[in-house]
């Protein structure tokens, strides 16, 4: 499986950016795709995750300003980010799971700045 990020960029605070994910490979296996993020100095974490049924996660600092959603003909995640806050900044990660939610396949990362 391979996983190709894109849409990162510098936005001031309160605009939006949209990210996308397009899978390739062995898609079929596949049980859940996410983002994940992760900001100098911290741990990567988990920002949103769609799992194969279409049921959905996002975490609590974003919930309300990001939607994660799919294009199945095109086999390609997104995440859409409004409000975005400074704090927001980081490196996103595509990831793709198997049958656990634990990420096997992770994409190059996109910046994502937030300026003040």
């Amino acid at each position: 499986v391979q996983l190709q990020a894109s849409g990162g960029g510098l936005v001031q605070a309160g605009g939006s950016l949209r990210l996308s994910c397009a899978a390739s490979g062995s898609i079929f296996r596949l049980n859940a795709m996410g983002w994940y993020r992760q900001a100098p100095g911290k741990q990567r974490e988990l920002v949103a995750r769609i799992i194969s049924g279409g049921m959905t996660n996002h975490a609590d600092s974003v919930k309300g300003r990001f939607t994660i959603s799919r294009d199945n003909a095109i086999n390609t995640v997104y995440l859409q980010m409004n409000s975005l806050k400074p704090e927001d900044s980081a490196v996103y990660y595509c990831a793709a799971s198997l049958a656990t939610m634990l990420p096997s396949y992770w994409g190059q990362g996109t910046q994502v700045t937030v300026s003040s």
